[in-house]
C-alpha cells in the first residue's frame, strides 16, 4: 500500500534551521520520493518502508533537540504526481 506523508518539523529554539536541514537530508538519502516546499516536506512510497524511515529519523531528531514539534499528515495513496484540475 502506497502512502503520501506531509511533515513539518519545528524545533522550538532560536537556532532552528540546522535540525530541519539535517532531517530533510536524511529523508532525501532514502529510496523514497521526497518533495519540499517552504512550509513542509512530503515523502511518498510504500507504507511499511516510509513508516520505518520516519520512525528512525523522527526519533533521531527528537533525541538531538530538547524541544521540537512534528506535524504529520498521512494519505493512503501516492499523491506525488497530483495535478490540480482547477
Amino acid at each position: 500500500m502506497d502512502i503520501s506523508v506531509e511533515l513539518t518539523l519545528t524545533p522550538l529554539q532560536n537556532d532552528f534551521e540546522k535540525p530541519i536541514i539535517n532531517f530533510i537530508k536524511k529523508l532525501r538519502a532514502s529510496k523514497f520520493t521526497v518533495l519540499e516546499n517552504p512550509l513542509s516536506t512530503q515523502v511518498y512510497g510504500d507504507y511499511d518502508g516510509v513508516m520505518k524511515l520516519l520512525t528512525e529519523e523522527v526519533r533521531t531528531a527528537f533525541e538531538n533537540e530538547e524541544h521540537i514539534l512534528l506535524t504529520m499528515k498521512i494519505v493512503k495513496s501516492d499523491r506525488s504526481n497530483h495535478e490540480p484540475t482547477y
